[in-house]
């Protein structure tokens, strides 16, 4: 797929899927009883709300090279509000990345007619490959993000629910461990982004050809 082409579908994905991603951790924060992410304004599908210039640009560039690693703009949380703000924390944490779960599923399911209609209906084929790649790009930016946001490393995803396991000193020193976070991730894709890369294209494709049947 040409890379302009690819850009301008994914485009609109990757605002949605970000904004989405943001929008569950403040909205689950909220219903837990921290009222942070409505006063920071944070509890809206508004993508000036969310955007992280950095984290944006960085998705569609990699989006473009294959499988899309990214971030939006942290929602802010305060953990005291809830009634066990451990478990509350990774609670909010999870939320992200099952909304990208929730997504791509959606993504991959609405596949299953357009395979159904694919050749029964009078529609340009061209037409049919045009919501094809729109349909697939959706799932691979959302499977991506979900699976990108649960790696281990402050201050994606994966360490507040790992944060949750751990107890005495080993927590203590994974938490100090926030302040080099943006360092430590840029090193792990640094060194490992082929073979993340090759890890994400994998699971993608089949678990796109197992849930939309192609």
């Amino acid at each position: 797929m040409p890379e302009l082409y690819k850009l301008i579908l994914a485009g609109p994905l990757i605002l949605f899927s970000l904004v989405v991603h943001e929008f569950a951790h403040g909205y689950t924060s909220v219903k837990l009883g921290d009222p942070t992410p409505r006063w920071q304004g944070r509890l809206t599908l508004n993508p000036l709300a969310h955007l992280d210039p950095l984290g944006t640009l960085m998705l569609i560039l990699t989006i473009i090279r294959g499988v899309g690693f990214g971030w939006a703009k942290p929602v802010q949380i305060n953990p005291t509000y809830y009634k066990n703000p451990l478990r509350g924390s990774m609670l909010v944490a999870c939320a992200g990345p099952l909304s990208n779960l929730m997504l791509a599923l959606f993504f991959a399911l609405l596949f299953r007619p357009l395979n159904f209609f694919w050749g029964q209906v009078a529609f340009n084929p061209k037409f049919f490959q045009l919501l094809f790649n729109f349909l697939y790009i959706g799932f691979s930016i959302n499977l991506s993000l979900a699976f990108f946001n649960l790696i281990p490393i402050p201050p994606l995803d994966g360490s507040r629910i790992v944060s949750y396991f751990l107890r005495g000193r080993a927590a203590e020193i994974y938490i100090q461990l926030e302040q080099y976070g943006f360092l430590l991730l840029f090193s792990f894709l640094l060194l490992f982004r082929n073979y993340l890369n090759y890890y994400l294209s994998t699971l993608i494709n089949n678990l796109f050809f197992i849930i939309a049947r192609v």
